[in-house]
């Protein structure tokens, strides 16, 4: 039997082998979750250089292991003589190009100002009304132009409504140079045959133009020349012209809409392009849904800007024209929009009224609506 004391010694004896085995658990679990500094590229601490175990700080572990790549612009710096690791550069802001200024809507020439998306802009001079409003993008892609008075001549005008893709460039360009090319082309004309070459060969001359900028934004165009009695309308894309003869809605012109025209998809395909379905719209090398405009520099082989071109003899029964984008179309059909002019005599308002008509069916596309009244022109 051990006496008293004895007993107190062994006691002592194996507490202190417990103190001793706890103390190497714990060093040997530390190494295994701290990194060497040689491994890190970082000098031990004094701690760790004596043997006596550190614990790994929140910001040594991610310094060490950081949660992902260093962003774009910004790199880890390694070292530094001290023996730290520099923090990562910030990366370089983005410089968002300014927008360009509101176009000055005048009686002359005029295009759609930016706007914000809950307001209509309005614009009228001699014998047009229009109403735009900005969709869902951050830019206005739509435009408008009108040259009135042609050569002193009251009863000669030009009109046209543009619906830009891919930025405004395109839209910008067309509104500014088509309807001078059209008008410079016709001027001196009399034949109407030589007039529709005129205005076909003013839309491929200004396609051309615009293409040598090396741009890839592009324009579907829907214009208007009203020269001595007679209408030539004519488009290239999916913005549309519709008369109200005696209240009954004719359309003038036909979208190039791959969904409604074969025979454009069979151009197309013929001409070694393709055409797929997509979310139920047919596109151009899955990409655009119509089939001519002007620019679209990267589809230029198969998206032509060749308008198709028509003519028709003013007379009394001819009361005003619907220019619009397809941000109308979409949502507003033929006789449907001629109803709703001939219900108000206010133009302007009923210009509005068919852009928040379309708005309040869901439209999230950009919507200009300019109405032209004929009588002038008779």
């Amino acid at each position: 039997m051990l006496d008293l004391a004895e007993l107190s010694w062994v006691i002592s004896f194996v507490s202190r082998l417990l103190s001793t085995v706890r103390m190497v658990r714990k060093t040997v679990a530390l190494s295994l979750l701290k990194p060497s500094a040689s491994l890190l590229g970082l000098s031990p601490s004094p701690a760790t250089a004596t043997g006596t175990p550190s614990v790994v700080s929140p910001l040594e572990r991610k310094a060490a292991f950081p949660s992902r790549p260093p962003p774009a612009g910004g790199v880890d710096a390694g070292p530094t003589p001290s023996g730290t690791t520099a923090k990562r550069k910030r990366p370089a802001m983005l410089v968002i190009p300014a927008s360009r200024p509101e176009s000055v809507i005048s009686e002359e020439f005029g295009g759609c100002p930016e706007d914000d998306r809950e307001t209509v802009a309005l614009a009228e001079g001699s014998g047009y009304h229009v109403a735009s409003k900005r969709g869902r993008k951050h830019v206005m892609e739509d435009g408008h132009a009108v040259i009135t008075n042609i050569s002193e001549d009251p009863k000669q005008a030009f009109f046209g409504v543009f619906d830009g893709h891919g930025g405004r460039f395109a839209v910008d360009f067309v509104t500014d140079k088509l309807g001078k090319n059209i008008v410079s082309a016709t001027q001196e004309l009399q034949r109407s045959e030589d007039i529709e070459e005129a205005i076909t060969s003013s839309y491929v001359d200004t396609d051309k133009e615009f293409l040598s900028q090396g741009v890839k934004s592009g324009a579907c165009v829907a214009t208007v020349l009203v020269k001595d009695g007679t209408l030539y309308a004519a488009n290239t894309g999916d913005c549309r012209v519709v008369l109200s003869r005696n209240g009954v809605a004719v359309p003038l012109t036909r979208d190039h809409r791959l969904d409604q025209r074969e025979d454009e998809r069979d151009r197309i395909n013929q001409l070694g392009g393709y055409v797929d379905r997509i979310n139920g719209v047919w596109r151009v090398q899955g990409s655009l849904a119509v089939s001519r405009a002007i620019g679209d520099l990267h589809l230029k082989e198969w998206v032509i800007s060749e308008p198709e071109v028509g003519k028709l003899e003013l007379s009394s029964d001819c009361q005003f024209l619907v220019m619009a984008s397809d941000g109308l179309w979409d949502k507003v059909a033929n006789q449907e929009a001629v109803e709703v002019i001939l219900k108000n005599k206010n133009r302007i308002e009923s210009c509005k009224k068919l852009v928040d008509l379309s708005f309040s069916r869901g439209n999230k596309d950009d919507i200009t609506v300019m109405v032209v009244d004929l009588e002038k022109f008779i």
